[in-house]
């Protein structure tokens, strides 16, 4: 289809005139992914079973998707991108965007809300303030000293979850559910105990009542979700005839799998739309963390430093498709207990089908993002399980030195990396400071952020990590791959 080169005298999207439902969801982190999945669901609960389930969601940082969608009164376009074509529908549950840096009294008073039942949360791995490769939360984080000074106008995810708490506890309220839905192992138990920490510095009996009143259910999400582009914008209006500049574009596939555990037993009626409410999760999130996230992982380094864009370029190479196939059967799926349900073997040659989706332009560089904060769920779980079964773990490791090239900041041309990363500084001077393969590899094992120290000391996945991080200086990313395989 082709682009329009002008679309400034384009109408905008506008919202319909039908009825909107009270607000019972906050949400925090309005991204791509909330508004292709959160927020999809949420809409079509509402149709199939009603309820006041609108959402008033907060951005953390900036106020870029507020202004995009405020003058759409918060409508917007979802747009599944298959290979036959492109399906779309507007989505109608935003009631309004509140910026927190902007106004944060604002964001505690719309928490405290009686008619609040749920927060929920895609503000991706860093936003917990934790420590990726313990769990804990750290409580030197910037975010989080501040936040201990300023109860009024914090700044961070468990920061404003805490506060706003307390002042439902003040207020006589019970607690909100706090529903994290990121790409983190058992993600409810670990908001929990970030939650909780916070919570005893600021005040032991506020831990006590969220600890006995509060739920923290764990979910597993999935559905590819790539940065809407100003292409993507231009497109939809030539097929529309509406500008919309808060479209997601994302996949047909979704599976939401969440722990039914809600306070007071509210939320809605998300099965209605697909959903599956489970007692728990921990299975269904390990295989999605390991075989698709994994995967992803291993396409986005590698594939980055092999020279291609995107996850669906990257499998289009018969040795990187190989490899995933390899790593999967081979190093992920002895790591991984079959959900009930589940074909493991089924659910890995249709994630393969959907890589290779060439309508999805999910960029490499996009899930190359904060690896820091991704490997240890991602890689290093499996590669720790396979260690201690005595199994292999070379494609693994060649992932992990495929992201300590990447982190050291230059591809394999010379070129600098843009590393969106936490630890990017410190990574980088890591890799620096060293020449040597040896030193490179050693200096980024040290970083106690990411690998433990057990695995880290472990000979066997030093050796398969130095000879891997060889091979890519000596050979490239895409020669390395076709030697594996």
């Amino acid at each position: 289809m082709s682009q329009r080169s002008d679309i400034s005298n384009t109408p905008r999207l506008q919202r319909s005139g039908s009825a909107q439902p009270k607000a019972g969801i906050i949400h925090i982190g309005p991204g791509a992914f909330f508004r292709a999945f959160n927020a999809v669901y949420t809409a079509e609960a509402m149709h199939c079973k009603g309820g006041d389930w609108g959402i008033r969601a907060v951005s953390l940082r900036s106020s870029g998707i507020r202004d995009n969608l405020a003058p759409q009164n918060y409508a917007y376009t979802s747009v599944a991108l298959t290979p036959e074509g492109a399906k779309h529908d507007i989505v109608e549950v935003i009631e309004d965007i509140l910026v927190a840096p902007e106004n944060p009294v604002a964001v505690l008073a719309a928490m405290t809300s009686a008619d609040i039942h749920i927060v929920s949360l895609t503000i991706t791995e860093k936003g917990y303030c934790h420590n990726p490769a313990t769990g804990d939360l750290q409580l030197d984080h910037p975010d989080i000293v501040y936040d201990l000074s300023s109860p009024d106008t914090p700044r961070s995810a468990p920061g404003f979850l805490v506060y706003a708490l307390a002042k439902r506890r003040a207020a006589g309220l019970p607690p909100f559910t706090v529903l994290s839905c990121d790409n983190l192992p058992d993600n409810g138990a670990l908001t929990r105990r970030v939650v909780l920490a916070l919570a005893q510095k600021v005040d032991p009996e506020l831990a006590s009542w969220v600890e006995a009143e509060g739920c923290f259910p764990s979910t597993m999400v999935d559905r590819i979700t790539p940065a809407t582009t100003d292409a993507d914008i231009a497109t939809l209006a030539d097929a529309k005839g509406y500008v919309d500049k808060g479209c997601v574009m994302h996949e047909p596939f979704r599976q939401w799998v969440i722990e039914d555990d809600f306070v007071g037993g509210k939320r809605p009626d998300w099965d209605a739309a697909g959903a599956q409410f489970v007692r728990d999760t921990t299975a269904f999130e390990t295989m999605k963390l390991r075989c698709l996230n994994g995967t992803h992982s291993i396409l986005a380094y590698l594939g980055y430093l092999a020279g291609y864009e995107t996850i669906a370029e990257t499998v289009a190479d018969p040795a990187f498709a190989q490899l995933i196939d390899k790593v999967w059967m081979q190093e992920i799926l002895p790591t991984v207990t079959r959900p009930e349900g589940e074909d493991l073997a089924a659910y890995c040659a249709a994630l393969k089908e959907r890589y290779m989706n060439p309508a999805i332009c999910h960029r490499t560089w996009q899930i190359a993002m904060d690896g820091s904060q991704k490997l240890p769920q991602r890689l290093l779980g499996a590669i720790s399980d396979n260690l201690t079964a005595g199994r292999d773990v070379s494609i693994l490791s060649l992932a992990v030195a495929g992201w300590m090239r990447y982190v050291g900041g230059a591809d394999e041309q010379g070129q600098p990396i843009e590393v969106k990363d936490p630890l990017a500084e410190q990574l980088r001077a890591a890799s620096d400071a060293a020449t040597t393969s040896v030193q490179k590899v050693d200096a980024l094992l040290a970083v106690r952020a990411v690998f433990e120290e057990e695995l880290a000391a472990n000979p066997k996945f030093q050796s398969s990590v130095l000879s891997a991080y060889k091979m890519l200086v000596n050979q490239g990313a895409k020669a390395a791959v076709e030697s594996v395989v």
